[in-house]
């Protein structure tokens, strides 16, 4: 047998079994029938809830701005999310972060307390896709240790022995003719801390109008107040302040900070 011989055998090999086997794919190419679109669309939406719910457990969880505490940044309304794996592997809160924590009990009235009330949105909620009520947002000002003092003759706070400048994200209060960053209490001269293992000390951006920390220490001859009930545990802290997303014309990326730079460890 030639070589042409051979090739012209072989190409005729090719092509009959081709023909005989080109019926029979054909027929299966038939059999075979696309899933209907509305199982389509289903399976999609469980897929969409599962990665919703994994998200709001795990890694970002959506809230809203419940009241003007935390302007000029954060205005009453305003959408943000917030990161959940900041504090993973041992470590916490450090000053200057804008954290969300829940209610370490009387902090926030029953209007602020109540979630959604349509049931969509509180199916939304539950999945993490809609902002979620109940819960604080405030600027962690001292951790484990630190002692908060306000304030100097600048109206600075100041941690342990160090004035803070926050004139970069805070707006302050006004005691007689000077700016306080403090003055929560009725007057711009308190000691708070030391603060205790487990816990933070917290303060909203808008000093004058911020139910904090500072509202819920017990001033000198006060008896209907709970000590150490302005320290808040890093149990109910969900995680750190991620971003603004809503609205879209203000959208930005977490609010951090260097002022507490040059504040010293406790001793």
């Amino acid at each position: 047998m030639t070589i042409e011989d051979a090739d012209t055998s072989t190409a005729a090999g090719v092509g009959e079994h081709a023909s005989r086997r080109t019926p029979e794919s054909s027929s299966h190419r038939g059999d075979r029938r696309h899933m209907p679109v509305w199982q389509e669309t289903l399976i999609l939406l469980v897929v969409a809830v599962l990665l919703a719910v994994g998200l709001k457990a795990f890694f970002v969880q959506a809230f809203y701005i419940p009241s003007e505490s935390m302007e000029p940044g954060l205005v009453k309304n305003d959408r943000i999310l917030v990161q959940k794996v900041s504090y993973w592997g041992g470590g916490g809160p450090q000053r200057g972060d804008v954290v969300v924590f829940k209610d370490p009990g009387g902090w926030l009235g029953p209007e602020d307390v109540d979630g959604p009330r349509n049931p969509v949105a509180k199916g939304l909620e539950k999945i993490g896709l809609y902002p979620s009520g109940g819960h604080l947002v405030k600027r962690v000002v001292g951790v484990a240790g630190d002692t908060i003092v306000c304030c100097d003759d600048q109206g600075r706070i100041s941690v342990n022995g160090q004035p803070v400048d926050e004139e970069g994200y805070a707006r302050p209060g006004r005691i007689g003719k000077h700016d306080c960053y403090g003055p929560m209490t009725g007057d711009c001269s308190w000691t708070a801390g030391p603060v205790p293992a487990g816990h933070v000390f917290v303060m909203g951006d808008n000093r004058d109008h911020s139910a904090d920390s500072t509202v819920h220490m017990c001033a000198e001859g006060q008896t209907d107040c709970v000590p150490g009930h302005e320290f808040v545990s890093d149990d109910l802290i969900v995680g750190k302040v991620l971003a603004l997303v809503w609205p879209v014309s203000r959208w930005s990326g977490s609010d951090g900070t260097d002022a507490f730079e040059k504040v010293p460890d406790a001793s």
